[in-house]
C-alpha cells in the first residue's frame, strides 16, 4: 500500500501519516524500487492503534510511551492518568455551568451589572445598594461609579473563601454616610489637593472605612492605575483616609 491508501484505510490523512514518522511513532516502512513507501498489513495496525490511542484523548507523547511499554502496564497506567484528568475536567465543567447558572439568574433578574460578571456576594449587595439601575444611594455620581469598578476588580481578585466576608464589611460602610461622602468626593473634582475640604472628606471616610479594609494603598504601579480616574483632590483625600484608617486600626 502506498501511503494515502493505508491513510483512507485506517481513516486518517497522508499528512497525519507522515507527521508520526517524524514522531517515531510510526516506523518509516520499506521503500519502492521508484522511492515510494510501500506499507504493510502491520503498519496499518500499528496506524489504527495510534488513532485509536489519540481518539481517547492522549497526547502523542502519551501515545509513544504506550507503544513503548512493556506488555501493556504503560497503558494501563496512562489510560488510569487520563480517567483521573477527565474526572477532573467534569469537575471544572459542573462548577463553571453552575457559575453560568447563577450569572444567567441574576441577567434574567435585571441584578447582572454592566461591569460585570461579578461573584453573586457582591452582585447581591450592588443590587441592595441600587447600584444596578433601580433608586439608589449613589445614582449618578461618578465617584460612586469609579468605586464600584474598584469594587468588581477587588470581587476578582478576593479569593473566593474570603468573599463573604468582604461583603459584610461594605455593608458596614452602606447608608446615608456613604451617600454623603460620594457627594463630597464629586465635589473636589476641580478642588486643589490642598483644598481644605480635602482633609474634611478624608476624615469622615476614614470614619466609615471597616477595620478589616483598612490597608494603606503603596505609592506604586498599583497605585496610578487605582486612582487613573480620580482627580488630584479626590486622589489626596481617598489616600489620607486609608492612611488614618489603617493608623486607627493598627
Amino acid at each position: 500500500m502506498r501511503i494515502g491508501e493505508i491513510a483512507a484505510l485506517v481513516g486518517v490523512t497522508p499528512r497525519a501519516v507522515r507527521h508520526y514518522h517524524r514522531l517515531g511513532l510510526l516506523p518509516e516502512p520499506g521503500r519502492r524500487a521508484n522511492g515510494y513507501r510501500e506499507y504493510g498489513i502491520r503498519d496499518a495496525v500499528l496506524l489504527a492503534r495510534i488513532r485509536r490511542l489519540a481518539e481517547l484523548g492522549l497526547g502523542l507523547d502519551e501515545v509513544g510511551d504506550v507503544l513503548a511499554g512493556d506488555e501493556g502496564r504503560e497503558l494501563v497506567d496512562v489510560l488510569e492518568e487520563l480517567d483521573a484528568d477527565l474526572a477532573r475536567q467534569e469537575r471544572v465543567v459542573r462548577e463553571r455551568r453552575a457559575r453560568l447558572a447563577e450569572l444567567l439568574a441574576q441577567a434574567r433578574a435585571g441584578r447582572l451589572p454592566a461591569d460585570g460578571p461579578v461573584s453573586p456576594e457582591l452582585a447581591e449587595w450592588l443590587t441592595e445598594l441600587g447600584e444596578l439601575g433601580h433608586p439608589g444611594v449613589a445614582a449618578g455620581s461618578p465617584t460612586a461609579a469609579w468605586d464600584r469598578e474598584m469594587l468588581t476588580l477587588l470581587d476578582t481578585m478576593v479569593p473566593e473563601a474570603e468573599r463573604a466576608r468582604m461583603v459584610e464589611l461594605l455593608r458596614a460602610t452602606a447608608g446615608d454616610a456613604a451617600a454623603a461622602l460620594y457627594a463630597r468626593l464629586d465635589a473636589l473634582a476641580d478642588a486643589a489637593p490642598d483644598d481644605p475640604r480635602v482633609a474634611e472628606t478624608a476624615e469622615a471616610l476614614a470614619g466609615i472605612i471597616p477595620a478589616g479594609m483598612a490597608v494603606e494603598v503603596p505609592g506604586d504601579g498599583f497605585a496610578d492605575v487605582l486612582f487613573a480616574d480620580l482627580a488630584p483632590a479626590q486622589t489626596a483625600a481617598v489616600r489620607q483616609a486609608l492612611r488614618l484608617a489603617a493608623e486607627r486600626a493598627a
